[in-house]
């Protein structure tokens, strides 16, 4: 009998360990993904080695204690290139850092997979094209920071939905349409819009006249 306990226990002991390795491999996976989209001309990204099974001892990456990913920060770090889908393996993901880097292309509709995103912060790049729809599913999202990019295309409304978003800044994109007024969108003050071809009456003067999308 006690050598049937210790077989369920070892047994139990392996599938845990085993399981938590295979996701520390797919988060590992996702930013070695990441880092060969990315031009690092001051070595930023060197400890991110791929031999290694934990990405938890790279620089710049943040664990919690189960060794899940929770923090991404690259900001300010003199980057260029793109992001690609396989950030969405990164499910742990509560802060994704970006701002002030060289990041064009466009944002990935795959991070509206990231349920545990809190702060979003890609502002001060060159994205392109459309804010995905995708990020109304980010239901935990508190900071989503997108101004001075290269934005286009309109506010998609699905994103009134984000009900703990306390802070959204979009200015100076080429964003047009209708400012949102629904769920947290009432309380964000104008300057978070400004500098788009964006439509409301408190915009005028900071914003062309012409409002077309």
């Amino acid at each position: 009998m006690a050598s049937l306990s210790l077989l369920s226990f070892t047994l139990s002991f392996f599938i845990f360990f085993f399981s938590s390795s295979l996701c520390t491999n797919s988060e590992g996976n996702a930013l070695h993904a990441l880092r060969s989209r990315l031009s690092d001309p001051t070595n930023v990204l060197q400890s991110w080695d791929p031999t290694l099974v934990n990405p938890c001892t790279w620089f710049h990456v943040t664990c919690d204690s189960n060794s899940h990913v929770i923090r991404l920060d690259l900001g300010n770090s003199n980057i260029s290139g793109s992001l690609g889908p396989e950030l969405a393996q990164l499910q742990h993901l509560q802060y994704l850092e970006l701002y002030r880097n060289n990041i064009g292309g466009k944002i990935p509709k795959e991070l509206g997979k990231l349920k545990n995103l809190v702060s979003m912060d890609m502002y001060d790049n060159k994205f392109e094209g459309e804010i995905p729809k995708s990020l109304a599913k980010l239901k935990s999202l508190k900071f989503l920071r997108l101004n001075n990019n290269k934005l286009t295309g309109s506010i998609p409304r699905e994103l009134t939905a984000l009900k703990d978003l306390k802070v959204f800044d979009v200015s100076n994109n080429d964003l047009c349409g209708t400012i949102p007024v629904d769920g947290p969108f009432s309380t964000f003050p104008m300057e978070s819009f400004e500098h788009n071809r964006l439509n409301g009456p408190e915009l005028k003067g900071l914003v062309p006249y012409d409002f077309g999308c």
